[in-house]
């Protein structure tokens, strides 16, 4: 029997590849592939469970498709992911309206699941998380121009306040043939814009090889036709002087580094398991601007860690002002259950985290000011994403600008600029953090 199958992917581009890799197994079991779930016999909801707003969401979609089930326009719903491996018995529990579980090592399962919830079944599929294979066919669900490829699975990390290596086990890198052969294909269909992603792609290859084989990687990558090759996310302890000089030296890859950094204080970052001090992180970032020119940074930063003061808050503002940051996710601390963290004393009041973000936000928002001010004037290369109709113009990303967590350019155009085309835009102002300009004929 041939199933619709609706696939909603939650949370990171990491999960997405795994949605991807779903949808193409049941297609090729002869299944109809959506992304709308009314109307559709099985709905699968790859779910993110990170932190309590990426379970939050979870959990209204949960509700939501429960409800299309109960009005009779959805049969069965699939839940697999990060927030089923790490809560199969709360799930089962308290949300009766969800049919079949899968957890992050089954994946390579989905056909037999979705066909057993779809006859009656309650599937109940938890593999090892630490040996699921990457491989398999994808249907790619960004646009034409724009994909992700995966080189690893998993983390080894364990700082304290993550739950991730207990979701996702430990790091599994790719086999290169296996990525470049992705890559290839990937290139043929016309992308231009590879996005390469894991956990960590730092020590890519140590597993499999000995040796970090990240540059190795690169230089490879570097020979397919992308335009724009972009990293993330390379965490501080793994640039080493070939690394940074891959970075340097090919003009395919981005001048754009994506480095999670979470703090700058050292009894902080010593505490929660993390490499390094503010010292040398700040030796870092200097190294990194002086050998990769035009280089934009991107990090993540957390607010209200177990013990942190105000006199560690304040360090880390005047750091984020110092080394120039021009782009920043900034998080208030998750007190996630089953991490080393959530029992450490001292926990902020989550009012007083809040309220750090708060600051820590503004204050990162002027160093993008101060970034876009300084781009006024000049000639940028604009990847096209289309035509934005409530701004009345062409919307689209320079090199400093990555897919989803960044900003934008809104320009103007003579002609007709198709999405997925490289044009050339002098900035010509500021708006809500963005850049306008119009096209360099």
């Amino acid at each position: 029997m041939t199933l619709k199958i609706a696939f909603i992917s939650l949370g990171c581009s990491k999960n997405l590849i795994n949605t991807e890799q779903m949808m193409a197994l049941c297609k090729a079991a002869g299944h109809q592939v959506t992304g709308e779930p009314e109307g559709a016999d099985v709905a699968v909801l790859n779910t993110c469970g990170f932190i309590d707003a990426a379970k939050s969401e979870a959990i209204e979609h949960i509700i939501a498709l429960g409800e299309l089930k109960q009005a009779g326009k959805l049969g069965k719903l699939l839940v697999c992911g990060c927030l089923s491996q790490r809560y199969p018995e709360e799930i089962k529990k308290d949300l009766p309206e969800v049919d079949g579980l899968m957890g992050t090592g089954s994946y390579d399962q989905i056909v037999s699941a979705v066909e057993a919830v779809a006859k009656g079944e309650n599937p109940d599929l938890f593999g090892d998380i630490s040996a699921t294979s990457e491989e398999g066919e994808r249907l790619v669900t960004t646009p034409g121009y724009t994909a992700f490829l995966k080189i690893a699975e998993g983390c080894d990390n364990f700082c304290a306040f993550c739950i991730i290596p207990y979701l996702r086990g430990r790091y599994r890198s790719r086999p290169m043939e296996a990525i470049l052969q992705e890559a290839k294909e990937l290139a043929d269909a016309g992308v231009k814009e590879l996005i390469l992603i894991a956990q960590d792609i730092g020590p890519y290859g140590k597993d499999l090889y000995g040796e970090r084989k990240l540059s190795e990687l690169l230089r490879q990558l570097c020979k397919l036709p992308f335009h724009w090759i972009r990293l993330h996310y390379l965490y501080p302890d793994h640039f080493d002087d070939e690394v940074i000089r891959v970075i340097a030296s090919q003009p395919r890859i981005v001048k754009y580094l994506d480095i999670p950094l979470q703090h700058c204080s050292d009894r902080l970052l010593k505490s929660m398991n993390r490499w390094g001090t503010k010292e040398s992180l700040t030796t870092l970032l200097q190294n990194l601007r002086e050998k990769i020119p035009g280089l934009v940074l991107r990090t993540s930063l957390i607010c209200g860690l177990p013990g942190e003061t105000e006199e560690d808050f304040e360090d880390l503002c005047q750091f984020v002002t110092e080394t120039g940051i021009e782009r920043a996710g900034v998080f208030q601390y998750s007190r996630e259950e089953g991490t080393r963290a959530a029992e450490m004393p001292d926990q902020v009041p989550e009012e007083v985290a809040q309220q750090r973000v708060d600051r820590l936000i503004e204050l990162q928002s002027r160093v993008l000011d101060e970034y876009n001010e300084s781009r006024l004037g000049t000639v940028m290369e604009v990847l096209c994403e289309g035509f934005d109709n409530e701004m009345g113009c062409y919307v689209g990303r320079t090199y400093a600008d990555s897919v989803e967590v960044d900003g934008h350019v809104y320009f103007t155009a003579a002609g007709l600029v198709p999405a997925g085309t490289f044009v050339n835009v002098r900035m010509t102002g500021t708006e809500d953090g963005d850049l306008t300009g119009e096209v360099e004929e």
